[in-house]
């Protein structure tokens, strides 16, 4: 694969992934979408359809990592660090692209739901929801959970741990079931196996942060949180934001070395 393959598939896979992950998240939670209050299942299984519709479309060009968690593993299991910046730029990039695809989708609800006086209070409110004055007092905007995580309980010790416990088995599922022939990315069936395997992390271990376990998909969108011109969007968590970025970074680095020990 060349740079350019690699750049490429990375982003556009990148941004599919958050197009599609970013896109229930806000179907579940914006005024005036058809889906609104489906729950913790549709985002679960929106996110696990998201990750096999962008493998299949960019694992041709990339191996479709999507993700820097899994393009550390795969340079530690595999001791190839050369094309490691090219696959993060990518990513990153496209998870910066598939945010703000979400915001356009979404336009008209994002405006009546940052404008609705009992989500963001202000004068005139009958009402503000605990939920949206609890999130305002930690420093998230009531919409910032369309964009990037956050924990329920704010503990860094704890918050970090899910994380890195999530990547874990997200990388082990991928190293050993999950690559391609060449296992420089995910193959075919590769890419059926992780998103069941990312519906189930949603199912069993998401419920305390959210379960980023990819530093691109909860970094990029919160970059495009603060710079997005959204009325009342509240803040976008910057004291939270390392954790999502250097857990699964953790994650990934154990996995990779559990599988070197006991699988290679």
């Amino acid at each position: 694969m060349s740079s350019s393959d690699i750049f490429i598939g990375e982003t556009i896979g990148t941004a599919i992934l958050i197009l599609l992950g970013g896109g229930v998240c806000a179907a579940v939670t914006l005024k005036a979408s058809k889906a609104r209050n489906a729950g913790w299942l549709a985002i679960a299984f929106g996110w696990g359809f998201a990750v096999m519709t962008a493998v299949y479309i960019s694992g041709p060009l990339s191996g479709a990592h999507l993700n820097p968690a899994v393009t550390v593993a795969l340079a530690i299991k595999n001791n190839d660090w050369s094309n490691v910046p090219v696959y993060l730029a990518g990513q990153l990039l496209g998870a910066m692209i598939g945010a703000t695809l979400v915001w356009v989708a979404y336009y008209g609800q994002f405006h009546a739901h940052l404008t609705d006086k009992e989500i963001v209070g202000g004068p005139g409110a009958q009402a503000t929801t605990a939920k949206a004055v609890e999130a305002q007092e930690k420093g998230a905007g009531p919409v910032l959970g369309i964009f990037s995580t956050g924990p329920e309980i704010r503990n860094a010790a704890q918050n970090l741990a899910t994380e890195i416990i999530g990547t874990i088995v997200l990388i082990l599922a991928v190293l050993t079931q999950g690559l391609n022939d060449k296992g420089n990315g995910l193959g075919v069936l590769g890419g059926l196996i992780t998103a069941f395997v990312v519906v189930s992390i949603g199912l069993s271990l998401g419920g305390p942060t959210g379960y980023a376990i990819n530093p691109a998909r909860d970094l990029g969108p919160r970059i495009v949180h603060a710079l997005l011109p959204l009325p009342n969007k509240g803040g976008s968590d910057w004291s939270y934001a390392w954790i999502p970025v250097v857990g699964p970074l953790i994650g990934g680095a154990i996995a990779a070395g559990i599988y070197n020990v006991a699988f290679a």
